[in-house]
């Protein structure tokens, strides 16, 4: 049994404002494309395009627009050609920035990339600076209501995952990529609803942050967020309970 992770609860909670402002319904659609593209139309042999539709549904993407994203990724139907790309950095006090992109033109993202950590004080770095500081990892975030530690516990470990972790209100179960889904599965196989089931980057240590920082880094998180390329972002920051509490 871990710490919470702070980082977890506020991503979740950034989602949910995210997907008020709609912006996600870009992301998802490129995710699903992808996905389709490298891994086949078919959800089943698919675990990476079936999370990311999924991921669609719950936040009420219409399916047609589900499907023209699979067709696209298959060839079934034309559209833009995204590569993946990694980028790094650092924002105030040294805490480490990962973000994941989707691009039909890597060089134009590259640049604009570097350009938001300039205009939001943090550094632009090369890769494999920081990315040895993440992991990857599945990671279900399941709200403490209704459920005990104990019973999530013997369900996600006998499933194949790792950890489980208290998150304020919430129970953070991580495992091995190649045990998400059967961890997934488990779960909701005894009807144990969650708030969010992604495979992430978990930091493997977190910095402490001043409150003035935190916001810094996370005016930079939002910046880097609200470029239509950018699909993920991943800090190592251990944000504050007054500023978790002030934006929560």
């Amino acid at each position: 049994m871990s710490g919470h992770s702070k980082w977890a609860s506020i991503k979740h909670k950034k989602a949910v404002v995210d997907a008020k402002r709609g912006k996600i319904f870009t992301k998802l659609n490129r995710e699903i494309t992808v996905a389709a593209k490298t891994g086949g139309g078919d959800i089943d042999s698919n675990p990476r395009l079936r999370t990311a539709i999924q991921t669609a549904r719950a936040a009420n993407m219409p399916a047609d627009n589900i499907e023209r994203a699979v067709k696209k990724g298959t060839g079934d139907l034309e559209g833009v050609v995204y590569e993946e790309a990694v980028y790094e950095g650092y924002g105030p006090q040294g805490v480490a920035v990962l973000v994941n992109c989707l691009t039909d033109n890597k060089n134009r993202t590259s640049a604009e990339i570097r350009s938001i950590f300039t205009k939001t004080h943090g550094s632009f770095a090369g890769a494999g600076s920081v990315a040895w500081l993440f992991e990857k990892k599945g990671l279900i975030v399941i709200p403490q209501k209704g459920n005990t530690e104990d019973q999530i516990m013997e369900i996600a470990i006998a499933a194949g995952a790792e950890d489980l972790a208290v998150a304020g209100d919430k129970f953070e179960v991580t495992a091995p990529p190649a045990e998400f889904e059967n961890v997934k599965h488990a779960l909701e196989k005894v009807k144990i609803a969650f708030d969010s089931a992604e495979i992430t980057m978990i930091p493997k240590t977190q910095v402490q942050v001043t409150a003035d920082s935190a916001r810094a880094v996370l005016q930079l998180i939002d910046a880097l967020e609200e470029h239509d390329d950018v699909q993920h972002v991943y800090a190592n920051c251990d944000i504050p309970d007054e500023v978790m509490k002030e934006i929560g």
